[in-house]
């Protein structure tokens, strides 16, 4: 497409450069064509980017803009502000990414989901994607219609004492219609540059086009700190050439919704019905604040809604020194688009002018409409920029809307909350703020811990928040995790993500994303002390089971006349107090809510909204949430150790506190385990050809317990109350255990549950593992040897902790009697005399199978006694009958693991001598008898008489939890890698590691990833996020070398190929096409975007290379000392690849610093720059807030200022020499 502009003397057009033959006049139908996007940010050192030079006009427009450009004339990767930075964004391999959605604990957040096309914005809203201003869709389509509904600009330029010659030109700046081709050489050099800058909590983007003398650049942000939710759009237009500029300008957003209650499944299956409520209202009788909203909720019932929320949008021209004015929004979008009702181009506009269309009538009734910002006419000097804001939310009410306008059009309001967006961000990652010689890894580190927190919250304290107390030792500590949210988006279209508009947002999360993404809460906040711990140990069922959904706590107030009290406290008036008093004392609460409730019923509350909230929250109980959701998966308690871990590296002194002062309850779910009787099933092969038995309807909905639950239902509120999810005794009385009992319970019921041979836990609960695509693994009667490696620790950790303490353990008696059952059945299985002979037959011998059989029973019989309450008597056991008891439970894991090595893995390409540790196994029921009994669906119910295992390829979580195991026994962790490295598990193309071998030849019968292109999702892909779980146990099996080989090797982020990665290298996908997939050109490329395990796993490699396994520990004397021993590479003290500079001490010793637990700045200083690995420093100094210093020449800190350390308030900063 050739660009015009206009020639005066000919009455005409002349095309831009080439030699085009002039078109005809066009002054009521002018082609609009894109101006162009520039976007720079990190350091090269990952390889040559695509790239293709710019025209001459280009490039010089591109000195001027201030670009970082590298010697070969390609845009830098980062950028001062340490922004991953895009060349040619909109020219590349797809890709789909997301603003954060935090608004500050003290703000509203909208969300917000981007692509690398147009003007990148696919769709923004409130809550969830029912409440778009932007309608959702997903990523393949949001690839497609971005560029037309999304945010567009249309710029018609005219330059004032130029040359006759090109004096005028009319452009769409980041259409597709200017996108450089990079495969083609003979494409236009003349083309805008543009590019993408993303930041932690920005996304930005330029066009430069050198030919017009126009930079055009977005950002976006959401608002922070606000009472209101705002998407903020800042559109800046730069004149680069030598001559005034005037501009005619239209600004904003293609497609906008309305307001209308849950809008998305109506806007997909009815959009052309739903446009009959549509409607655009105005506050004020203006066009500068159009109000989009649905005349009445649709639906067909007799109970009729008014709809009174509404979207807005709210336009000006910045001003630092004076109150903007708004602009006014043209929302006919038939006036800009006329026919082109693909919006491909703006004809309505081509055919007249910003300032017609503004004189004239615009209609908004029953169609979809537009918002964008009008600028009738502005005049740009050279080197001159104007700015356009942007404010784009909902409000409760159309009045709301000046109100508003008010705030953001106040001098300066737009650029100080960009600011501070930045500056909030921050001040949430300032935990692991990170200085070392490559820009690109602090800055990846500080994504990885912000993506982390967005999946698992962020710890907030709350209550007694100035003293320097943990959770455990004053009630008056609170712990609130915010800014959680189920990981929904572009890409992840299957899950429905929810971001609360309210203070102190938070969603809902899985049960498995949750657990493992807080392991690390306590190692950056200490004040959590055992909060994690006790809340999951909490979710424990008597079953040995959690629910599926990890909710938010809810607070309380028991005590009546405190509530009444503290109301008076934190408001102005009576009145006040007695409405806050009754929201107090009428049931569970949150912080949000309570901030929602105050502003809706008027609640005159005091100034300090953070001291309001900390007031009530100190003298208020705290209580865990979770729901049931759907089915019982089988990994969801392998997560309990890592944060027992995790814990006692703080606080190693709190273990026996920790586990046996406490009391923690049983979450009570509305879900039942069939036994085995009700779900081995007799059914046919999926080819039809013969019949085998399957386990199906693992478990089912409980209306028994459902009724139960019914006893706590509010008559006030209809909601649940807190004791419906706990569990009772008959006499209604929640029963609790210890954590250590709790431990206990859930080792005895898995080990009841070890498969046939011994070697896996079943997967008898409906769910396979965390690798959840392997959903026919259940009905196979399957196993997992990972959670056998993660009872192997479990176990162990139980013994050691009841070895050190020799204090009893008390569980509840129906577990007593099972426990004795399989004391029994063990004594049995030895004096049958059965030994194993190698190699193993794949029948079940049939001491082993009357073993499974008689322990399964006592399982499900232990069950079917504490389905709905427990009885209330105990049993109690000395620790050294635990101890007893639990040693030889771990005999027989290990034989079990002994006899998985035998069977091994075999699949195609794989003869089964790899020596790779096995993962899943399955069990086909060769002998069985029919119980006359059929399930709910007619199939025949069968018992089970002989079983022979069956075994499945090379899966990575395999070594990966069996590496767990064996950390500190370097020769078998050696062994493991180079079998891994040299197994069908490695990638040698791209140099990573597979999810699985070659699934080829597979049964259907495994599940869903069979179904898949080899390479996508689960099917032989990299998952990054088992990828850098296996890469952690590299690390903490001390296999120092080559760990490091692999990180810089490619494998762990941000030293991946740009180009090939396909998206900010600062940012985890969760997978990566591999090499087997059939098509080569995606190879490499990473999908699905962020909010990923894999952060958990990146956050656990950080401490272990910036802090060491333990900082803390016990010394001889039972004294808690300090010591870090970190494992840092030389090429993070000096690296000439990074662009980075190094930084000296004044001594000339390198040096990295970090700053621990987001308080203490720590130095570590290294004489010649070499590999630190896995020592300690031989000095500290540590300098106090009081101003002393004191150096201790050790390798330790001593248990005075160990203690200082750990409650972060007088320590200044450490520094370590080593």
């Amino acid at each position: 497409m050739t660009s015009y502009q206009h020639d005066t003397t000919k009455d005409g057009y002349m095309p831009i450069g080439g030699s085009e033959t002039a078109r005809p006049d066009s002054k009521k139908k002018s082609k609009w064509i894109l101006a162009g996007v520039v976007v720079a940010v990190l350091a090269v050192f990952c390889g040559k980017s695509l790239y293709k030079p710019a025209g001459k006009s280009t490039q010089i427009a591109m000195k001027k803009s201030g670009l970082t450009i590298n010697e070969d004339g390609t845009v830098m990767l980062f950028d001062k502000l340490k922004r991953f930075v895009m060349e040619d964004y909109d020219a590349k391999s797809n890709f789909a990414s997301f603003l954060p959605g935090v608004g500050g604990y003290l703000g509203k957040p909208v969300w917000a989901f981007y692509v690398n096309r147009g003007q990148i914005v696919s769709t923004f809203g409130i809550e969830s994607k029912d409440y778009p201003l932007l309608e959702f869709n997903a990523a393949n389509k949001a690839y497609q219609v971005t560029s037309y509904i999304g945010f567009r600009t249309f710029v018609r330029g005219t330059r004032k004492g130029a040359s006759v010659l090109g004096n005028s030109f009319q452009v769409e700046p980041f259409s597709p219609a200017r996108s450089r081709n990079l495969d083609d050489p003979g494409d236009d050099p003349d083309k805008p540059k543009r590019v993408l800058y993303v930041g932690t909590n920005e996304v930005e983007i330029e066009e430069i086009d050198g030919v017009n003398g126009l930079n055009t650049g977005v950002k976006y942000y959401v608002l922070p700190e606000e009472n209101f939710p705002a998407l903020v759009r800042r559109t800046t237009f730069t004149n680069t050439g030598t001559t005034d500029l005037e501009l005619e300008v239209l600004d904003g957003l293609a497609k906008m919704e309305p307001s209308g209650g849950k809008l998305d499944g109506m806007l997909k299956s009815m959009g052309r019905t739903l446009e009959g409520w549509f409607g655009v209202y105005h506050a004020d009788d203006t066009l500068n604040m159009p109000f989009y909203k649905l005349s009445m909720e649709p639906g067909d019932t007799a109970k009729v809604t008014i709809e009174e929320k509404g979207n807005y949008c709210l336009s000006f021209i910045e001003s630092e020194d004076e109150t903007a004015e708004l602009l006014p929004i043209v929302f006919d979008k038939d006036k800009v688009f006329g026919k082109s009702t693909s919006m491909e181009y703006p004809r309505g506009l081509e055919a007249s002018s910003v300032g017609k269309i503004l004189d004239n009538k615009q209609y908004g009734e029953s169609k979809t409409s537009s918002s964008f910002a009008a600028v009738r006419s502005v005049t740009l000097k050279p080197g001159e920029d104007i700015t356009i804001a942007s404010v784009y939310g909902r409000a409760d009410h159309i009045d709301e809307v000046p109100e508003i306008a008010e705030i953001v059009t106040a001098p300066g309001f737009i650029a100080k909350k960009f600011a501070r967006a930045r500056e909030m961000i921050n001040e949430m990652t300032v935990g692991v703020e990170t200085n070392t010689t490559n820009p690109l890894f602090d800055t990846t580190v500080r994504q990885m811990f912000l993506d982390n927190s967005l999946r698992g919250g962020i710890p907030t304290i709350l209550g007694n928040v100035d003293d320097d107390t943990n959770y455990d030792e004053d009630p008056g500590v609170k712990v609130y995790h915010s800014f959680s949210r189920i990981h929904g988006d572009l890409e992840r279209d299957y899950n429905w993500f929810s971001i609360e508009p309210a203070y102190y947002s938070q969603g809902p999360g899985n049960y498995r994303d949750i657990a493992q993404n807080r392991r690390n809460d306590v190692t950056f906040f200490p004040r959590m002390g055992g909060f994690d711990v006790k809340q999951f140990l909490s979710f424990i069922q008597a079953d040995g089971y959690e629910p599926l959904t990890v909710e938010a706590q809810v607070y309380v107030f028991s005590d009546h006349e405190k509530a009444d009290e503290i109301a008076r406290e934190v408001t102005v008036d009576a009145k006040s107090a007695k409405v806050l008093g009754e929201i107090l004392k009428g049931g569970q609460f949150r912080p949000g809510q309570l901030f929602q409730l105050a502003d809706q019923l008027n609640i005159n509350r005091i100034d300090d909204d953070k001291l309001f909230l900390n007031t009530i929250m100190a003298a208020s109980e705290d209580h865990a949430m979770a729901l049931f959701g759907q089915g019982y998966w089988a990994d969801h308690w392998d997560y309990y150790i890592d944060l027992v871990e995790a814990y006692l590296a703080i606080y190693p002194d709190g273990e026996e506190e920790l586990m046996y002062d406490n009391e923690l309850r049983y979450f009570f779910s509305t879900a039942t385990v069939r036994p085995r009787a009700d779900k081995y099933v007799l059914d046919y092969t999926f080819d039809g050809t013969q019949q085998h038995v399957l386990q199906l309807e693992a478990t089912y909905y409980d209306m028994d317990k459902a009724q139960e639950q019914e006893d706590f239902r509010s008559s006030k509120t209809g909601l649940l109350g807190i004791e419906a999810s706990w569990q009772r005794t008959e006499d209604g009385v929640t029963f609790k255990s210890t954590p250590i009992a709790k431990l206990f319970l859930l080792g005895s019921l898995k080990f009841a549950m070890r498969d046939a041979w011994g070697m896996g836990v079943e997967y008898e609960g409906g769910r396979p593992g965390w690798l959840d695509s392997m959903n026919g693994l259940p009905g196979m009667v399957g196993s997992g040897m990972p959670e056998t490696y993660e009872l192997l620790l479990l176990l162990k950790y139980v013994k050691k902790v009841v070895d050190a303490y020799d204090r009893d353990v008390e569980v509840p008696s129906e577990l007593g009697t099972m426990i004795t059952t399989v004391e029994a059945a063990l004594d049995k299985l030895e004096g049958a005399s059965y030994k194993d002979t190698f190699p193993l037959p794949h029948d079940v011998p049939e001491p082993l199978f009357e073993y499974w059989d008689t322990v399964a029973t006592a399982r499900e019989e232990y069950r079917e006694a504490v389905e709905y309450y427990f009885s209330g008597s105990t049993t109690t056991y000395t620790g050294k009958e635990v101890s007893k008891m639990l040693k030889r439970w771990i005999e027989e894991i290990e034989l079990g693991i002994e006899r998985s090595h035998d069977f091994g893995t075999k699949g195609f390409g794989d003869d089964g001598t790899s020596g790779v540790p096995a993962c899943f196994f399955s069990y086909d029921v060769t002998e069985w008898e029919l119980t006359g009994e059929h399930n709910e669906v007619g199939l025949p119910l069968v018992d089970a008489k002989a079983m022979k295992v069956g075994v499945f390829p090379m899966f990575l979580e395999g070594p990966v939890r069996y590496m767990k195991t064996i950390q500190d026994d370097k020769k078998k962790m050696t062994d493991t890698y180079e079998r891994v490295l040299t197994s069908g598990l490695r990638d040698q193309k791209l140099g990573m590691y597979f999810l699985s071998a070659s699934l080829t030849g597979q049964s259907y019968d495994m599940g869903r990833q069979i179904a898949f292109a080899p390479g996508w999702l689960e099917n032989q892909s990299i998952w990054m996020h088992m990828s850098y779980k296996y890469y952690l146990q590299l690390l903490r099996g001390k296999l120092y070398d080559q760990f490091f080989d692999e990180y810089k090797g490619g494998g762990i982020l941000p030293f991946m190929d740009p180009d090939v990665y396909g998206r900010p290298l600062t940012e985890c996908s969760s997978f990566i096409a591999s090499s087997v997939f059939p098509d080569p050109s995606i190879h490499g490329m990473g999908f699905l975007a962020r909010l990923s395990g894999s952060t958990a796993e990146f956050m656990d490699i950080y401490q272990l290379m910036f802090y060491g396994p333990t900082m803390f520990y016990l010394n001889e004397e039972g004294d808690v000392e300090f010591q870090l021993k970190p494992a840092i590479p030389s090429w993070l003290f000096h690296d000439d690849d990074s662009h980075g500079d190094s930084m000296m001490d004044e001594d000339g010793q390198y040096i990295v610093s970090f700053k621990l637990f987001g308080a203490i700045p720590v130095t570590y200083h290294n004489p010649d720059g070499g590999n630190i690995y896995g020592i300690p420093p031989n000095k500290y100094v540590i300098v106090m807030k009081d101003g002393s210093t004191e150096e201790i020449n050790e390798d330790f800190i001593p248990n005075k200022y160990a203690l200082k350390i750990r409650r972060a308030k007088e320590v200044a900063s450490i520094d370590a020499y080593f």
